[in-house]
């Protein structure tokens, strides 16, 4: 079982940053791809970006310039910055480890594979 705790959610203005972060239990370096979602109200639960375990990432097209995700193998843990935040990144975003990752290619922007997901940490953008 791998536990996922998100923080650094805030309420900030347009054009300000952020920076998540994903602290997992486990050791997740060598097998786990991880990712992050967001759910904005009344919006399906979206892919945002991940990242494999050799540092592969893979970003939709929304957040591409805005936003770098990175790891920390040694701590188990994803960064997540966020730059030129916009009122439209509002949401709840969530981290999530797929276990399937064990490939350097491998990537995933399906939720349904990430067994694993953090309780999530609002970001509030206002304009």
């Amino acid at each position: 079982q791998v536990q996922l705790v998100e923080s650094g959610g805030g309420l900030v203005q347009s054009g300000d940053s952020l920076r998540l972060s994903c602290a997992a239990s486990t050791r997740t370096s060598s097998s786990f791809f991880m990712g992050w979602f967001r759910q904005a109200p009344g919006k399906e639960r979206e892919f945002v970006v991940g990242i494999s375990w050799n540092g592969r990432t893979y970003y939709a097209d929304s957040v591409k310039g805005r936003f770098t995700l990175s790891r920390d193998n040694a701590k188990n843990t994803v960064y997540l910055q966020m730059n030129s935040l916009k009122p439209e990144d509002t949401a709840v975003y969530y981290c999530a480890a797929d276990r399937s990752g064990t490939s350097a290619s491998y990537y995933s922007t399906n939720g349904a594979t990430y067994a694993y997901w953090g309780q999530g940490t609002q970001v509030t953008v206002s304009s």
